[in-house]
């Protein structure tokens, strides 16, 4: 894809599932990745298995730790030289259930990782790099941001907020930079393993295409919308949903 090849993207979240697709494909494009993850010895698994410290560095944090992000970003131009693409993958749910039982700290952690860190991201990198040499930004949303979301309706509500806080920044920031979203629905990764193990086949006949989504699909539709190949399109967010949404369910 035109435009990747010799520069840089930060992806949080990215020690494995979508975030490690995501990485995968970058690295494959010519890119040189900045993965993020809490956990040590998994990002650094995560570095080997993208082809080690020519390609990858794995810089271990909290997305919502202020400080965790700014030293990403000087970490990102002092090893690589830039910071040109940035994936806002990081999020979470640790909520089931209606929301009139919902605690309250739970929903405000939710909107905190899935919604605040990815703004505190964007204006580390904007102010790092971006501003000055411009750049392209992907927020991983989810269906459950563009539909109603039956008893994951906080970590939905986060999701949505993310699509507006996309079509908001690409208004902010261009023509120098792009920001777009993607919005998948259920892929066979751990943190989506409650919708699907043990009942995969089930869950897949549900979709026109009968199977669920793979990391490596959604790493090919972000890797696309950071490239030049994307370059008119900006405040967008695009459903890779193996077209579960045309049944009216998710």
């Amino acid at each position: 894809m035109r435009g990747l090849a010799g520069r840089t993207a930060i992806v949080t979240g990215a020690s494995r599932g979508i975030g490690l697709g995501v990485a995968r494909r970058l690295v494959e494009e010519g890119a040189r990745v900045v993965i993020t993850a809490r956990k040590p010895e998994a990002l650094a698994e995560a570095v080997e298995s993208l082809g080690g410290p020519e390609h990858a560095l794995g810089v271990p944090g909290n997305a919502a730790d202020a400080e965790h992000r700014r030293e990403t970003v000087a970490a990102a131009i002092a090893t690589f030289g830039s910071v040109d693409l940035l994936v806002n993958n990081t999020g979470i749910n640790p909520a089931f259930g209606l929301l009139m039982d919902l605690d309250l700290d739970a929903a405000r952690k939710i909107m905190d990782v899935n919604v605040v860190a990815a703004l505190g991201w964007t204006q580390e990198v904007h102010r790092g790099w971006m501003k000055a040499h411009g750049g392209s930004v992907v927020n991983v949303s989810s269906l459950s941001g563009v539909r109603p979301a039956p008893f994951i309706a906080m970590y939905g509500a986060s999701k949505a907020a993310l699509v507006s806080l996309t079509e908001t920044l690409a208004q902010e920031l261009g023509p120098g930079i792009r920001v777009n979203a993607v919005a998948p629905a259920v892929v066979k990764t751990r943190f989506a393993e409650a919708l699907y193990v043990g009942r995969e086949e089930e869950a897949s006949a549900a979709y026109p295409l009968k199977r669920l989504g793979e990391p490596d699909d959604i790493g090919s539709l972000v890797a696309f919308l950071l490239s030049d190949e994307a370059s008119w399109l900006t405040g967008q967010t695009v459903v890779a949903d193996g077209g579960i949404a045309l049944q009216g369910q998710h």
